[in-house]
């Protein structure tokens, strides 16, 4: 009963997270980053690189993208409010304007890390990505699954994106004041930077990077009264950041200067 009224908490906070539609989610973003949306150089560094993603631009191919989450990753309703279609629509404007990029989205809804990964062989042959970003760890930390298990399951899943021919990034759980509480996430977020580690892939701390904005005012992630329009700003900032993390580690910049 405890798991699932915390499940139903979580879902309702990434419910939060996801705005309603409006107009002008549908109009290019604005060059200029929001200032809600700053953040400290060191929470979007990495050290790890996504060869492939470099390599496909370089060429001139497609770059596909999938987004592996659960129901807060987007709206049915508002997609082009979610962060993964803000993502989208940032590298296509930073990108040169001949490269095609195209996020997908998979939702792995109420599944834990090892669920969730026993479904990767199949999912990779039908999508063939260039870049896996795989959103895990909150079911894991909401039905206190095992720290140790949770670490095999994520490098089991990463072994199986990495061996289809996609490079990967990991994402963690969710930053929520209203739920920190309520479950341990710091096991599950220690586990997760271990197996980034051991196979050299970007970890993308979206719990670090939320909880800086709630800390620091610009965001108040535990008052729910400004719903939809404090969901908008969250998801346009997660995106704006989650699209310079993969330009970064891909060293996409440096690549185009030196064309």
């Amino acid at each position: 009963m405890k798991a699932k009224v915390l499940l139903s908490l979580i879902l309702l906070c990434g419910y939060l997270t996801a705005p309603s539609a409006r107009a002008e989610d549908a109009a290019p973003a604005a060059p200029a980053i929001p200032a809600a949306c700053e953040l400290p150089p060191y929470l979007l560094a990495t050290e790890s690189q996504l060869q492939k993603v470099a390599e496909a631009v370089k060429a001139g191919k497609p770059l596909e993208i999938l987004v592996i989450g659960s129901r807060s990753t987007t709206i049915p309703s508002s997609e082009s409010s979610s962060y993964p279609a803000r993502m989208e629509a940032i590298l296509k404007e930073k990108l040169p304007p001949a490269e095609v990029v195209h996020v997908s989205v998979e939702i792995q809804s109420k599944k834990t890390a090892e669920e969730a990964a026993g479904t990767f062989v199949k999912l990779m042959e039908a999508k063939t990505p260039t870049l896996v970003i795989w959103q895990t760890g909150t079911v894991d930390a909401i039905r206190s699954i095992d720290p140790d298990d949770f670490r095999g399951a994520v490098t089991d899943g990463v072994a199986a994106l990495q061996n289809a021919g996609a490079d990967v990034v990991l994402m963690n759980l969710q930053y929520s004041p209203r739920t920190e509480s309520m479950i341990s996430a710091p096991p599950y977020l220690d586990n997760m930077r271990v197996v980034a580690q051991e196979h050299d892939i970007p970890l993308f701390d979206r719990f670090a990077i939320m909880r800086q904005w709630n800390d620091q005012g610009q965001f108040d992630l535990f008052s729910p009264s400004r719903g939809p329009e404090l969901a908008k700003q969250v998801h346009d900032c997660l995106g704006r950041a989650l699209a310079q993390f993969v330009i970064d580690a891909a060293h996409l910049e440096q690549a185009q200067q030196q064309n």
